[in-house]
């Protein structure tokens, strides 16, 4: 039940103001210009009234107490609304609601609830679940009770969904098909994102298994790898071993053989009977030594020549193992440009197609073979400097065949001759025939020493590819499990070996191979590719979810335009038999109702029409039914002994009889507390206010009446009456009278 209203500060009631709704029907009485409208506005005003028309003013600060010439202006003005809440017609737990509402000479406005401060909106939800709205069916003013009648169909049928509450279904529904509509753009969004990053997954995913397929590799080449490096070097331990075993007691035997050679040589020098020959075959015999000392300093030159010789065939072999892969391939940027030239002349995507198609064929075998060549060219001055070395030492061969035939010759003359130094000179050949032999066999063993350390070299070197192309991974390869084949590598020298050749050979290929796949370090493009299939795998959720959402959204708004169509049409059915039971107390009897009815749309005529038009489709691209035809409410009236039917018919006091029974009847499907009525009786004449005075009465029994009026009969009808005087200062004052206690007062 309302208690009171407090004015302070609001338009004429400068002063604070207060009225006290004790009873069902208050009545507000005064003179025009008195200000007594002005306290339906506060109601207005204080219940969230956010047009400034309906509240008679242009902006907020009009509604202040402007001043005048006995009073200053005020600098805000507040309006307080105080209910009983005893009966929990609020939804909230206290006994008395206090709603306050304040405007500054700024403009903005602040809402309290029971002191405490809050929004709009709060207001609003809290008035709107108890029947009571800003300006609602419940403040009705004098020109809005003809309003009803003068409406079109489809304005009648807003104003009475409105007074069904059926507004808030409406805004749900409008909400709903806002978030459909923004549902749908954010499908579309998701799906236009997911298509802009499918070709990129696309991408990635061939990068990842061009980096799954290096990885495989590169895991059998680690393994192959460390095998190789380890059987290598079983081979050239055992190798070492042997050479060592076989070096040793052959320079033991030179070593002993010199000796014995010295101490021959000392007989022969300390011999007074040394004769010219005996120098001459020292002289040869240092010559040879000489000659083979030279000798083996060729020979080591060949074998360094032979190493680099060996290196560079290897490095040869690998570049022309890249010259056939397709992803050496080079182009020169200017032959691309002239490319993209030619194609963007081209209108026809064939022709496009035949000019790229001949240009990779041009381009297939073209290969920058210039490292190739400089190799080539080394080797070809190597194998020159070879072949002199070579040529030395045939030169030596032929020198020394002569001095070791000269040497033999003097030999066997020395042999012949019968003196004293005869078992010494014998001795000299026989010493210097062994140390022939044995300086051969270390010859042959310093040659495969030799070779031995190029394989090593390369060994090594090999180590350390290995571990630029695996890291760590070569790590440790000493202790790698042999199983390249069944040979039992502990001994090394199991297999032909060529076998290990042919493996290294494998090996090239195997790092030529995981060069061109990117040498299996594709972290990142795991990384980005994992991120971005998750992105998708999220928006695919996302897109699932936004589905479901936009599927329920439209079972939603399907529900409540049911919802809609079934309370609309429970609530006319009430109205009708309310507004029936008004109109027949009005006029005596004679039948009054409300028709929904279906209006065709005239056709379009200019743009403006046809905008308004293609506003009615739904956000869902559903057309609404109003496209072709619009739904209303008419009103059908037949007055009692008087051919009389249509709106159009009736006199100015029947309209005026008419729209009150509506709007009584309206007011009564969803009864609010308090209903205010702005001098809606002014039309009517002594015999319709008797009549009006009884739709008053009836009124009152289900909610309480504040009544602002000049009827004399409609006064009658109230416990209480407020006057309302405006003095010479232009403030509006409050004179009360209550009957009860005047009547009490006067007997």
């Amino acid at each position: 039940m309302l208690k009171s209203l407090e004015l302070s500060g609001f338009k004429s009631f400068a002063k604070k103001t207060e009225l006290h709704f004790k009873s069902q029907v208050t009545a507000i009485v005064g003179p025009n210009g008195s200000g007594k409208s002005n306290i339906a506005e506060a109601f207005r005003f204080v219940l969230g009234e956010q047009s400034m028309k309906s509240l008679r003013s242009k902006r907020g600060e009009d509604l202040i107490w402007n001043g005048s010439t006995e009073m200053s202006r005020s600098n805000r003005a507040k309006v307080k609304l105080v209910f009983d809440n005893s009966k929990n017609i609020f939804d909230l737990d206290f006994n008395e609601i206090i709603i306050k509402r304040a405007v500054n000479r700024d403009g903005s406005n602040e809402y309290y609830l029971n002191n405490s401060l809050i929004r709009l909106k709060d207001v609003i939800e809290l008035l709107s679940k108890a029947h009571i709205g800003a300006s609602g069916h419940h403040i009705i003013s004098q020109g809005e009770a003809d309003k009803i009648l003068s409406s079109s169909v489809k304005e009648r049928k807003e104003m009475i969904e409105d007074a069904l509450g059926l507004k808030i279904y409406q805004y749900k529904r409008e909400e709903s098909q806002r978030k459909l509509l923004k549902t749908e753009e954010n499908i579309k969004q998701v799906n236009s994102l997911r298509r802009e990053i499918a070709p990129h997954i696309r991408f990635l995913k061939k990068q990842v298994e061009k980096v799954e397929r290096a990885e495989d590799l590169r895991l059998k080449l680690s393994k192959f790898y460390r095998e190789y490096l380890k059987m290598e070097k079983i081979y050239l331990e055992k190798q070492k071993k042997e050479i060592l075993e076989k070096k040793k007691p052959t320079l033991e035997k030179l070593e002993k053989l010199e000796k014995e050679m010295e101490e021959v040589k000392r007989i022969l020098d300390a011999s007074s009977k040394k004769d010219e020959k005996s120098e001459e075959l020292i002289e040869i015999e240092n010559k040879i030594k000489n000659e083979r000392e030279s000798k083996d300093n060729f020979y080591r030159e060949v074998g360094k020549i032979e190493g680099e010789l060996n290196v560079n065939e290897r490095n040869i072999e690998k570049i022309k193992a890249e010259e056939k892969s397709e992803e050496s391939k080079t182009i020169l940027l200017k032959e691309v440009e002239e490319l993209e030239r030619e194609i963007s002349g081209f209108s026809e995507v064939i022709k496009i197609v035949e000019k790229i198609r001949d240009f990779i064929t041009k381009h297939k075998f073209n290969f920058d073979n210039k490292k190739l060549e400089e190799l080539m060219e080394i080797n070809k001055d190597l194998e020159r400097n070879r072949k002199e070395m070579e040529e030395k030492i045939k030169n030596i061969d032929i020198v020394l065949n002569e001095l070791s035939s000269k040497y033999n010759i003097i030999k066997s003359s020395i042999e012949k001759e019968k003196d004293s130094n005869r078992e010494a000179e014998k001795n000299i050949f026989k010493i210097s025939s062994e140390q022939s032999e044995f300086r051969a066999k270390l010859e042959s063993l310093k040659e495969k020493e030799r070779r031995l350390n190029i394989e090593e070299e390369d060994w090594k070197r090999e180590i350390q590819e290995g571990g630029v192309l695996l890291g760590t991974a070569i790590i440790g390869f000493e202790n790698e499990e042999l199983r390249l084949s069944s040979q039992d590598f502990s001994t090394g020298l199991t297999e032909p070996r060529e076998k290990q050749e042919e493996r290294r050979r494998e090996l090239e290929k195997m790092k030529i191979r995981l060069e061109e796949l990117g040498g299996g370090g594709g972290e990142e493009v795991m990384k980005e590719y994992k991120e971005t299939v998750e992105r998708d795998e999220f928006l695919s959720k996302e897109l699932e979810d936004l589905e479901k959402s936009a599927k329920s959204l439209e079972i939603l708004i399907k529900e409540l335009l049911e919802k809609l169509d079934i309370e609309f049409t429970q609530g006319i059915e009430k109205i009708n038999k309310t507004f029936q039971e008004f109109f027949s107390l009005m006029f005596g009897g004679g039948e009054a109702r409300l028709e929904v009815v279906k209006k065709e749309k005239r056709k379009v005529k200019n743009k403006e029409e046809e905008e308004n038009l293609a506003a009615e489709i739904l956000p869902s691209g559903e057309i609404s039914a109003s496209e072709m035809s619009e739904e209303g409410i008419d009103i059908s009236v037949s007055l009692p002994r008087k051919r009389i039917k249509g709106l159009e018919m009736l006199s100015g006091g029947e309209r005026a009889l008419t729209s009150i029974a509506l709007l009584f009847a309206i007011s009564q499907v969803n009864p609010p507390p308090f209903i205010i009525l702005d001098e809606t009786d002014a039309a009517l004449d002594e015999a319709n206010s008797k009549k009006y005075g009884e739709m008053i009465e009836s009124l009152s029994k289900v909610s309480q009446l504040i009544l602002i009026t000049h009827n004399r009969e409609t006064m009658s009808r109230a416990n209480v009456i407020y006057g309302v005087t405006m003095s010479n200062d232009s403030i509006s004052n409050l004179l009360s009278i209550e009957f009860n206690e005047a009547v009490t007062v006067a007997k």
